[in-house]
C-alpha cells in the first residue's frame, strides 16, 4: 500500500483501458478494466455533455436542449484527460466537455454481440 493509498482511502473508480470511434465517428465503444465493454452514440453523449455551457453551474440544470442535437453528430477527436477523464470534439465544433471514467460508465451500455 502506498502513502497515497493511506491518505487518501476512497476506492479508485473503475476506468476504460481501451476508447475507440466507429469508423464514421458515430458510436464511441469503450473497454473497461473490469472486462465489460459498452458503448454510446454520439448524439447521446453530445445531449449529456456536463460542461458549463450544456448545464448551469449554480443550479446544475441542463441548459442545452437535447432536441437540437443533430442525430448525424459524430465525434471527431477524443484526448485523454489525465488518467481520469475524455475529452470530445464533436462535429458542430463543441470540445469544451471533460467526460470523468464514472460518467462515462453511466453514460454508455453493454455492447451487444
Amino acid at each position: 500500500m502506498s502513502f497515497w493509498d493511506r491518505i487518501k482511502p476512497a476506492t479508485r473508480p473503475v476506468s476504460a483501458t481501451e476508447a475507440a470511434l466507429s469508423p464514421d465517428g458515430t458510436r464511441l465503444d469503450l473497454t473497461w478494466e473490469d472486462g465489460v465493454k459498452t458503448a454510446a452514440p454520439a448524439q447521446h453523449l453530445r445531449q449529456q455533455c456536463p460542461c458549463a455551457g450544456c448545464v448551469d453551474e449554480w443550479t446544475n440544470k441542463r441548459t442545452l436542449d437535447p432536441s437540437r442535437v443533430p442525430t448525424d453528430i459524430r465525434i471527431t477527436q477524443v484526448q485523454p484527460v489525465g488518467n481520469y477523464a475524455l475529452t470530445f470534439v464533436f462535429s458542430d465544433g463543441h470540445g469544451t466537455g471533460i467526460y470523468p471514467w464514472q460518467l462515462l460508465r453511466e453514460l454508455t451500455q453493454p455492447r451487444q454481440g
